[in-house]
């Protein structure tokens, strides 16, 4: 599962063959969650508030490239690395 995002300890990543609705996986300090393209979890026991505050500005700044790498995942090419939140 190929990282796309790294930033203050979290890791975003998207799986290939993955299933509709457009999503993207979040992990840190070793809790995961799947996240909707709003940054909102929809499952998943990322705890800290702070870090589902950064993962949904995250989202939010950069939907346009999640989105993006989701067409590329479909169609079976590279993901690109997306920007990380400063």
């Amino acid at each position: 599962m190929p990282a796309i995002s790294i930033f203050f300890g979290i890791i975003i990543r998207m799986f290939y063959n993955e299933h509709e609705p457009m999503h993207f996986h979040a992990e840190h300090q070793g809790q995961r969650g799947k996240f909707d393209l709003t940054g909102r979890m929809v499952i998943g026991n990322i705890g800290s508030k702070t870090a589902q505050r950064l993962i949904k500005q995250w989202a939010k700044e950069h939907e346009t490239e999640i989105r993006a790498n989701w067409r590329r995942m479909k169609a079976g090419k590279p993901l690109e690395m997306i920007e990380p939140l400063r």
